[in-house]
C-alpha cells in the first residue's frame, strides 16, 4: 500500500483562526520566527521573532495562501510589504482573549528549541494528559502577553510574558 501525500494542515488552521477571530470581533495576531525568508521590517524583530496584527483593519491586500501569508501594513505610519512563509508561523492568537494555536517550530529551529518543545509536552503530560499521540496534534494554546492578567479561573497565575513582553504560550485543556 502506497503512502498518501497530503499538504500541511497549518495554512488551513491559520485561515480558520482568522475567520473565527473575525466572526467574534477579535483581532488575529501571528507570532513568526524570522529568518532570511521572512520579509518584515527588521527593526521590529525581537529575539528572532515578530508578532503581526493580521486583521483586515490593519492590513491591505491580505492573502492567506498555502505557502505564504502576504499583505501590506503600516509600521510607524509607513506602508510596508510583508511576506511570511507559513512554515515560519509558530502561533496564531486573538489579541483580546489570548486564545490561539501553536505550531511546531520550523525545522531549522528544532535542535535549538527542542528543550522548549519537550518542556511543553512534559507539562501537558504532568497535567494528566497521556504523552505520545494525543499530544501530536496542534494543541489549543493560551497566549500570555502580560503579567498584569488576572488569575486563571482555577486560581493559578496564568504565567508571565517573556522578556520585552514577548508572548508566551500556555496549553489550554
Amino acid at each position: 500500500m502506497s503512502e498518501i501525500q497530503t499538504t500541511s494542515t497549518q495554512p488551513y488552521l491559520i485561515r480558520a483562526w482568522v475567520e473565527w477571530c473575525n466572526d467574534n470581533g477579535l483581532t488575529p495576531y501571528l507570532s513568526v520566527r524570522v529568518d532570511k525568508t521572512v520579509l518584515v521590517p527588521r527593526e521590529f524583530v525581537k529575539d528572532g521573532e515578530i508578532v503581526l496584527n493580521i486583521s483586515y483593519d490593519a492590513t491591505s491586500a491580505l492573502k492567506l495562501g498555502n505557502d505564504y501569508i502576504e499583505f501590506t501594513a503600516r509600521f510607524g505610519g509607513v506602508p510596508r510589504d510583508i511576506m511570511v512563509p507559513v512554515s515560519r508561523v509558530v502561533a496564531i492568537f486573538a489579541r483580546e482573549t489570548g486564545q490561539g494555536m501553536g505550531f511546531p517550530p520550523p525545522e531549522d529551529l528544532l535542535d535549538d528549541d527542542a528543550d522548549i518543545a519537550m518542556a511543553a509536552l512534559e507539562s501537558a503530560g504532568d497535567a494528566g494528559e497521556p504523552a505520545g499521540e494525543a499530544n501530536a496534534a496542534s494543541p489549543v494554546m493560551q497566549v500570555v502577553t502580560s503579567s498584569d492578567e488576572p488569575p486563571a479561573p482555577d486560581g493559578k497565575s496564568p504565567g508571565r510574558a517573556g522578556k520585552g513582553g514577548k508572548p508566551s504560550l500556555k496549553l489550554v485543556k
